[in-house]
């Protein structure tokens, strides 16, 4: 039952839905990118942390761990076999209420070890040859909060109270390029896939170009050095790659050419191993030596990179599951596009956008705006669901920080 009316702007977009115009780009940083890795790491440090101040305080205080740096290592990969030269350095930064008087006694809060905890515990369990005690060294720079927004964060209000002025942005629905390409990495990643060309790294980047109905997938996988003897072997696992790639093209998008590309950036002359240059690794992903990743520089809350999309620009990962518009209005305004256009045949397309200010209630946003493209003429009874369910979607907005710590909610 609703129990509060906001005022929503309602407004159509004069123009053609993505995936009728003439071109399209959609990008996805995989499970194994940099910039993955520092973002799931931040992540998991707020997830811990907020866990550990639910059992200990009865509420998640204060905590916003959503910088992070991730310094390629050095390593040196040769075909059946290679060695990690330098580790990779991962720094999680940020702001937290890093002690507590509970009870008449001051209570240090261990946010350092757990962010290492939280770091370990990620490389763990989705990499197969990363070591976090041998590869990789973790460091943190965290401090308390400012009294302010402690203040905010910490108030007694039955609703959160929004630390920071800052807008949320979803769509719905994906379109059959965006479902491609996130499909396609996560099939490359998958286990299923793994045990099968186990030669394949977990750093797979994938690129989705349309060109009206021509579509051109390139894709960056790091092969696995000590799993791939020599050059034919490498030329081999780079085939399947494509070849399951293309296969789920035909499949999601059977009314396209589709054409897939598997590092581009090879220079293989058959025959010559020692003149070839091609993308191998010794760990999986290219943080040990070839790219460096920042929190915030990957994919947003679609899990995707949607130039031809609203999108913010703000960086989910870390930011406390409670308060933090930046990550909340981000999950809360997908679930909305996607409630509202699965309700009716109103629409083609539907963007959510919400807009906070910085001490008001979470659930009283400055601005909604719920954007459309028709498939067919809007009526009274459309723009009363819409309202129904964008009402709906803000009376229930705590629930959104389950959602976000029980791993439910795509962030990135």
């Amino acid at each position: 039952m609703t129990t509060q009316t906001r005022n929503v702007v309602f407004e159509e977009v004069r123009s053609l839905p993505v995936h009728k115009r003439d071109a399209e780009i959609v990008e996805r940083k995989g499970l194994g990118h940099p910039d993955f890795i520092i973002d799931s790491i931040c992540e998991a440090s707020s997830v811990k942390l907020s866990r550990y101040y639910l059992e200990h305080f009865n509420r998640i205080l204060h905590h916003n761990l959503d910088k992070g740096l991730l310094v390629g290592g050095r390593a040196a990969p040769r075909f059946g076999g290679g060695e990690l030269l330098e580790p990779i350095l991962i720094v999680v930064a940020g702001r937290a209420t890093t002690r507590i008087n509970s009870a008449g006694n001051n209570e240090d809060i261990p946010i350092g070890e757990m962010i290492l905890e939280a770091g370990r515990e990620f490389i763990r369990k989705n990499f197969r040859f990363l070591d976090p005690d041998r590869h990789v060294v973790f460091d943190y720079k965290v401090k308390p909060g400012s009294v302010d927004l402690v203040s905010v964060v910490e108030s007694k209000e039955t609703v959160p109270l929004a630390n920071d002025t800052s807008f949320g942005v979803g769509f719905a629905p994906f379109t059959p390029l965006e479902k491609l390409v996130l499909t396609a990495e996560k099939t490359i990643n998958s286990k299923e896939f793994k045990s099968r060309v186990k030669e394949s790294g977990e750093d797979c980047k994938v690129m989705g170009l349309r060109v009206g109905n021509r579509v051109t997938l390139t894709v960056a996988d790091g092969i696995v050095s000590h799993l791939t003897y020599d050059l034919d072997h490498y030329v081999n696992v780079k085939s399947e790659i494509a070849d399951v790639i293309a296969d789920l093209a035909a499949k999601l998008m059977p009314d396209h050419e589709a054409v897939v590309n598997v590092n581009t950036a090879d220079r293989i002359f058959p025959g010559q191993p020692d003149r070839s240059v091609v993308y191998l690794t010794v760990t999986g992903t290219s943080a040990e030596q070839g790219d460096d990743g920042n929190a915030g520089r990957g994919n947003r809350a679609s899990g995707l990179i949607t130039p031809f999309r609203y999108m913010s620009m703000e960086a989910t990962a870390g930011k406390n599951p409670v308060s933090h518009v930046g990550k909340i209005y981000n999950v809360l305004a997908f679930k909305t596009a996607a409630k509202i256009y699965e309700s009716t045949d109103a629409f083609e397309e539907v963007y959510v956008k919400l807009l906070s200010q910085i001490g008001r209630r979470i659930d009283q946003p400055l601005s909604v705006t719920v954007n459309y493209i028709p498939a067919r003429t809007v009526r009274a009874g459309d723009i009363y669901e819409v309202n129904s369910i964008v009402n709906e979607e803000l009376d229930n907005i705590t629930k959104v920080t389950a959602e976000i710590l029980e791993g439910k909610a795509t962030l990135f």
